[in-house]
This record gives structure tokens, sequence and C-alpha cells, in this order.
């Protein structure tokens, strides 16, 4: 399956031209398939010089994640899974970058809030109350 752009978000979509894709040979043991084989992919996104990325999305970028943004995998035997699967993990590491979050607007507990909290404070209270030595009244 040959993917032709990297979809990343709604509104952001790389074609894989503008991504620098490296075989390399996995470390690790494996014997002789891991030391002869090129499985480990390396993808590298030059943030700086791309002409997908609008100015908002490249400042995001280059503060959240600096001017080049690589991911990899080497967790399959074969080169083309470890490709897929390094395309996912950078588009995941863009999209996580490129959030938002939205303001936190404050807000006051509300009346079934507060009622369980003086519950539960009323309960904490009458267990310790259970804990103590009894009075003895003379």
């Amino acid at each position: 399956m040959a993917v032709d752009i990297l979809r990343v978000t709604r509104t952001l979509a790389i074609p894989v031209d503008e991504l620098e894709v490296r075989a390399m040979t996995s470390g690790g043991p494996g014997g002789q398939h891991a030391n002869r084989s090129h499985t480990r992919i390396e993808v590298r996104f030059d943030v700086v010089s791309s002409p997908s990325l609008g100015p908002r999305q490249r400042a995001r970028l280059l503060d959240r994640l600096g001017p080049v943004v690589r991911a990899g995998s080497s967790d399959e035997r074969s080169q083309a899974r470890n490709r897929e699967r390094a395309l996912e993990r950078l588009a995941a590491k863009l999209a996580g970058a490129l959030h938002v979050d939205a303001p936190r607007r404050p807000t006051s507990p509300g009346p079934a809030a507060e009622a369980r909290r003086l519950d539960a404070k009323r309960r904490q209270g009458e267990r310790k109350a259970a804990r103590r030595r009894p009075t003895t009244d003379d």
C-alpha cells in the first residue's frame, strides 16, 4: 500500500515527496536477518522548508518540536510495515504538537456536587467519631 499523502489533521496533509525516508539495519539481537536486512525505517520531516505548512502551523511546530521532526520504526521484520508505522508515528507526533487546547472556563460546583461533598464530610466525621474511645459518664 503506497501512501502519496500523509494525512496529519483535517487541515494538514503532507505529500510524501516532502518526507525523507531512510532504511537501515535494525539493531539488537536477531542474527543474520537483523544484521543483513535494511528493515529499520526512519522518516524525517523538515519543518522549515515545507511548503505544506501554514505560518501558524510552522511556528507551532518549530516551537514544540524544532526544525526537523523524526520518527522511526524497527518493530516489524518487514520494511513496508515499518514504513507504515514510522509514518503513523510521525503523523501522531505532528498532530500532537499542532493540537490547541480549548481555554478553560472556571465554573462553580453545582448544588448536587455540594450536597455530595457535605455528605462525604459527614460520613467521614461519623467514621472518625466511631473510632474514639467511649466516654464514661459517672
